[in-house]
Order: structure tokens, then sequence, then C-alpha cells
């Protein structure tokens, strides 16, 4: 019951793919045959999440919607994944340098 948001310079499709590949490995999620564009919902024990990807331009907006409370697995592996998504074009994926390491 939690939404995240990010901006990315990322096209819709090659946010899917990225989620195709990261959702089932992270959090153990499929993607579901019940969605409507521009909503895509991925199912698994953890939990539901829906991304909704509506592109402005040059960039994407990520809205990612979750059934679970934001304290769950699945809400801090969806933060994690929208990390990775890169900002501006030519962006490294994941943490931004002026975040600790460990």
């Amino acid at each position: 019951m939690a939404d995240y948001q990010r901006k990315t310079a990322l096209a819709p499709a090659e946010i899917i793919k990225k989620a195709e590949i990261l959702l089932p490995q992270a959090i153990g999620l499929e993607r579901s045959g019940e969605e409507s564009e521009p909503d895509i919902c991925y199912v698994g024990d953890e939990g539901i999440v829906t991304l909704s990807l509506h592109r402005h331009g040059p960039y994407t907006s990520v809205t990612a919607s979750t059934n679970q409370l934001r304290t769950s697995r699945i809400d801090y592996e969806i933060q994690k994944f929208l990390t990775e998504l890169p900002y501006e074009p030519g962006d490294k994926p994941g943490r931004g340098s002026g975040d600790p390491t460990q």
C-alpha cells in the first residue's frame, strides 16, 4: 500500500526489460497476465507490484505501487529496482556518488 516514483531517461520498453530480469531474481515476482497499458503487474509470494509507465518527452515517469506496508521486503526491493533506472542519459545505475557504499 505504498507508491514510489522515479523519472528516468529509459524508454518504457527498456524499463520492462529490466523489470523482467530483476524482479523475478530479487523478489520472485512474475509478470501477471492481467494488465493494461500503461500498467504492468507483477505477482508473487511477497505481494503485488504494479508499474505505471508514462513517457513525457525524453523521460519516462515510473510509479511503482505495492500492496504491502512500506517496511516489507517487496517495498525495499522495489526501491532498489528504481535506483537501477538512470535519471539522465549516461548515468550509472545504482546509488548516487553521495551515498555511502555500505
